[in-house]
């Protein structure tokens, strides 16, 4: 079982309205993530190389988020949660646990509309209270006009390949289950995207593997894409830069030299990289028909 802490505040409210996930407020149940995605920017010696290990829970969450949301709703300040900004609000405990879905239950009660960003299909069961949240939830006046739903759901992929999840991935469930959980989503009336965040350079975004992750999710119909390249911080041996770069060593030899080139002194690819990238996921975008943004008819500026 995961470690517990009891916290003062779970409801974050943020500095700045993210123009791809329209966060006003983020909350995060846990503090570490069991996925253990080794590109993850989390990661570092807080952690160590197995997050899952320094998993913890903040166990009176239900508690202090009602505290909270209530104190908002006399104000009329509700807008929209991110779940979560800082790990995935599926994991596996939470199976047992239910503190993502009491915590949904919250948003319903206090009318707080919801966008839920998650790695696992296991959000499937809670498309109950997502649905009653849709219906009922209180946009922010400045919102209004340009969305129509207030229950967004985004599935996060660096590939729709298992085999190559099973490497940067190792404790995620596979994307082949995300791609059938998504297209449920979709197929009940959710507003549903997909993040693809992080693409992963010369693995993930080359021509044939974009080409074949946008015909899939077109042809599932999703509403949305936000597409980004990888960053990487740290130099320890638990951080996100060396579990990557010791990766790519045992399963892409022939792509180690470049990524040292890139990424060893550097978080980022270099800018002419990410201004190809951005020009790239515009036209991989318009060619397949998808949106880049969730709000209605507005590119999302990246």
């Amino acid at each position: 079982m995961p470690q517990s802490i009891r916290v003062k505040s779970i409801l974050t409210k943020t500095r700045r309205r993210d123009p791809w996930f329209l966060d006003d407020y983020t909350v995060n149940a846990w503090k570490g993530c069991s996925f253990n995605c080794l590109y993850c920017y989390i990661r570092g010696s807080k952690y160590g190389e197995h997050m899952e290990d320094k998993l913890t829970l903040k166990e009176n969450v239900l508690e202090i988020l009602e505290r909270q949301l209530r104190r908002r709703a006399l104000k009329k300040e509700q807008s929209i949660v991110v779940m979560s900004s800082a790990t995935d609000p599926y994991l596996q405990f939470e199976k047992d646990l239910l503190v993502t879905r009491g915590m949904l239950e919250l948003f319903l009660k206090y009318e707080f509309p919801v966008h839920v960003i998650t790695k696992s299909p296991m959000v499937i069961r809670d498309l109950d209270l997502l649905k009653q949240i849709d219906q009922t939830a209180l946009l922010p006046l400045d919102l209004k006009p340009r969305i129509s739903h207030s229950a967004f759901i985004t599935f996060s992929f660096s590939t729709t390949d298992d085999q190559i999840a099973r490497i940067f991935e190792p404790g995620a469930p596979p994307p082949s289950e995300r791609l059938k959980a998504l297209k449920q989503c979709i197929d009940e009336g959710f507003h549903t995207g997909v993040s693809l965040m992080p693409l992963l350079p010369h693995i993930t975004d080359t021509k044939a593997h974009l080409d074949e992750m946008f015909d899939i999710f077109s042809s599932i119909g999703v509403k949305y894409i936000f597409p980004a390249t990888i960053i990487l911080f740290g130099h320890d041996s638990s951080s996100s830069r060396l579990l990557m770069f010791r990766a790519v060593e045992k399963h892409y030899p022939h792509l180690t030299e470049k990524y040292k080139k890139f990424l060893e002194h550097n978080d980022q690819m270099p800018f002419y990289y990410r201004e190809a990238f951005r020009r790239k996921m515009i036209e991989m975008c318009e060619v397949h028909h998808l949106k880049n943004s969730i709000l209605q008819g507005l590119g999302s500026g990246h």
